[in-house]
């Protein structure tokens, strides 16, 4: 797809940020170009997405997925709002987020395209959606992303400043592993259903939880955040 026509797509959700509207010279487009070809060709052999329709897959896939990356990371302040709670030195250090059930890498790596410094660890436990990963982070030159092709109740508690989820099987159940790869005071940002609200505030009561914000263009679709106790 055109990068010209990925930009004006995608500007319903990052049209806050502070840097002006999105354009087809954009490396971001660029990179979403590159992903969506690949994305498609693979999509032949192994089931990475129901969504065919290249334009829908910008809407859906990359829109909710840099809609959430402008939340954790406005370019409108110096220190990313993910870390506002941790204690962290952004000149020292990398800010370690995690994706966890990454599938087709949504909505880790267009969060790691939107904010590039950070330092990705994408958990998948299918092997060749594993594959697919590599191969998107080869394809578009990414460095320090991580791929971990294990279940995420075996990585080491506490090890990231931020935790993703998205789409994944057994909601309920992989709420408290997210909450333990999370650092005390780091964030919990979830894109989900408005059915899996009330859910996610039961499993995580300990959890502060901001109020949910509405994905554009969507009427069921939310990106709810919350701090883990310090």
């Amino acid at each position: 797809m055109h990068p010209a026509r990925i930009a004006d797509l995608l500007q319903p959700f990052v049209q806050e940020a502070n840097d002006g509207q999105l354009t087809a010279n954009d490396p971001l487009c660029k990179h979403i170009s590159t992903y969506i070809d690949i994305l498609l060709h693979w999509n032949a052999r192994i089931n990475l997405t129901a969504i065919r329709d290249p334009e829908e897959i910008v809407t859906r896939h990359f829109g909710e997925s840099l809609f959430a990356a402008r939340h954790l990371f406005p370019k409108v302040y110096p220190v990313p709002s993910v870390v506002k709670d941790v204690n962290f030195d952004v000149a020292s250090a990398q800010l370690r987020l995690a994706d966890l059930g990454s599938g087709a890498g949504f909505p880790g790596i267009p969060i790691k395209l939107w904010a590039p410094k950070i330092e990705l660890t994408l958990i998948e436990s299918n092997q060749k959606k594993a594959t697919f990963l590599r191969e998107i982070a080869r394809a578009l030159t990414l460095t320090d992303v991580n791929i971990q092709n294990a279940r995420a109740d075996t990585l080491s508690p506490s090890a990231f400043h931020a935790v993703t989820v998205r789409a994944v099987e057994r909601f309920a159940t992989i709420l408290p592993t997210s909450a333990a790869l999370l650092a005390p005071g780091g964030r919990l940002a979830l894109l989900i259903s408005s059915p899996q609200l009330q859910t996610a505030h039961a499993t995580l009561p300990m959890f502060t939880w901001e109020p949910p914000t509405q994905v554009p263009r969507s009427d069921s679709r939310y990106l709810l955040s919350g701090t883990k106790p310090v």
